[in-house]
């Protein structure tokens, strides 16, 4: 149609004339931290694979039999025929990893949160979310029909005085946060906000899919904090476990609510058996080698240091450039000297905090580290 086209049209000429539209690149990922876009090899300092696991060979050998011996997909929803017995091993041992009764497997981290939050709260109800939390989270929310509360970013005092104000007007309420945020790589205080939750009868949800793997020995943030009480744990399979889906973990009744009313969970294809095989391989490695799991965070801090920048606290370390013609013609610089560095624009970041998202991997090299350390030191 006329109409749909020109509308399109002039949504996408609006967006080239702030530098904020996107296009997708093909990107061929080789072993290590070598990418190839349009015939270049460049280090990805891009790439969400925090351990190599994508392109470990046990992981990979794991995926390719699963396929062979339950076929290629899950071929209905979890409630239909789509509950494949790889399902069940890998929720056992997230929960395992997570310390939970149980877990719930879902196909995509998106999935899960977007999941999780409509099935626990509702009209007249209250969720209450940190400024910078994941894109999902935010769409969970407004699926969910409840009250929705924007605290600052990491801000327990501020979260204390719209509890102390919103709570009494809700039935149920959610407090949800990223337990490592993406794009700026700080952890969220869990331990102060369980006590929060604690205070004013609140469930507290953390997104850990920056965490899981690569913080407290492979566990996550939350395991950064042992006496904080979490019962909603969100994460991924996408990330440090090298392969696809999301889960949550918690309480046995929370978990069993999840499989039977999240409608992202009803109404979805299940995850196929090579991802779950993947992510049970990735999970094994993990746990004989909790030095690889201290490597990426050992990188961060390596580039950190060499910049005389705050210590890490995460794999991810933002460089902040401004506005979003001046994040791309860094990204472009890198990229003239052998470094994939996406720029991360606006609606990702606020306006005004375009940026050169880093995040680090076990399979980059100390001297790609630095010199890459020196290519940014340049650009500031």
């Amino acid at each position: 149609m006329q109409s749909l086209d020109a509308f399109a049209g002039e949504k996408l000429a609006a967006l080239d004339a702030k530098s904020l539209r996107r296009r997708l690149k093909p990107t061929r990922r080789h072993d290590g931290a070598v990418v190839e876009r349009d015939g270049k090899r460049l280090i990805s300092f891009s790439c969400n694979d925090y351990l190599g696991l994508s392109h470990h060979h046990l992981v990979r050998a794991a995926a390719a039999e699963a396929a062979l011996n339950y076929g290629a997909g899950a071929a209905a929803s979890r409630l239909v025929t789509g509950d494949h017995p790889l399902l069940s091993d890998l929720e056992k041992r997230l929960a395992r990893l997570k310390g939970t009764e149980a877990a719930c497997v879902f196909g995509s981290g998106y999935l899960a949160n977007t999941g999780t939050i409509p099935t626990l709260v509702g009209p007249g109800d209250a969720v209450f979310v940190d400024a910078l939390a994941h894109a999902c989270i935010w769409s969970g929310a407004q699926l969910s029909g409840a009250r929705i509360v924007k605290f600052a970013h990491n801000d327990v005092e501020d979260l204390a005085r719209l509890l102390k104000a919103e709570r009494p007007l809700a039935r149920r309420a959610l407090v949800a946060t990223d337990g490592v945020f993406s794009m700026d790589g700080d952890i969220a205080p869990l331990d102060r906000l369980s006590a929060l939750c604690a205070e004013h009868d609140a469930w507290l949800l953390s997104d850990d899919a920056h965490g899981v793997g690569v913080l407290a020995q492979g566990r996550g943030s939350a395991a950064l904090f042992p006496d904080a009480d979490i019962p909603l744990q969100m994460g991924t399979l996408s990330k440090a476990l090298g392969s696809y889906g999301g889960y949550v973990c918690g309480s046995q009744a929370v978990i069993d609510l999840l499989k039977t009313r999240a409608r992202t969970l009803v109404y979805a294809t299940g995850l196929p058996p090579a991802s779950a095989a993947a992510a049970l391989a990735a999970l094994d490695i993990i746990e004989s080698e909790p030095e690889l799991t201290e490597a990426p965070l050992a990188k961060a801090r390596l580039f950190t240091r060499h910049l005389g920048l705050p210590d890490a606290q995460s794999p991810i370390v933002p460089v902040i450039m401004g506005g979003a013609e001046a994040a791309l013609a860094a990204s472009a610089a890198l990229e003239a000297q052998g470094f994939l560095v996406v720029a991360i624009r606006p609606p990702t970041v606020p306006e005004g905090t375009a940026r050169l998202r880093l995040a680090f991997s076990a399979q980059h090299g100390d001297a790609d580290v630095i010199r890459l350390a020196n290519a940014v030191a340049a650009l500031r």
